[in-house]
C-alpha cells in the first residue's frame, strides 16, 4: 500500500527561512531547529489542520521564494 503525498515543503525554497517566522513554523516544530523538508499524506495534513485550528500546533509559515 502506497501513501499518497498531499504536501511536500522544502525549507530551501522558503523566503522566511532563518527569520523569526521560521522558528514559529509548523515545519520547524515538527522537524526541529534545522528543518529541511516536510512531507505529509492527505490524512496527516487533515490531522495537522485540526490541531492548528485549535491552537495546539503552530501554523505553516512557508512562503515560496520567487524563481
Amino acid at each position: 500500500m502506497t501513501k499518497e503525498i498531499e504536501l511536500s515543503i522544502s525549507c530551501h525554497e522558503c523566503v522566511r527561512r532563518g527569520t523569526p517566522d521560521c522558528s514559529d513554523c509548523l515545519v520547524t516544530f515538527v522537524l526541529g531547529e534545522t528543518p529541511d523538508e516536510l512531507v505529509m499524506t492527505a490524512k496527516e495534513v487533515e490531522v495537522v489542520q485540526l490541531f492548528t485550528a485549535e491552537g495546539l500546533l503552530p501554523t505553516l509559515k512557508f512562503h515560496r521564494a520567487p524563481r
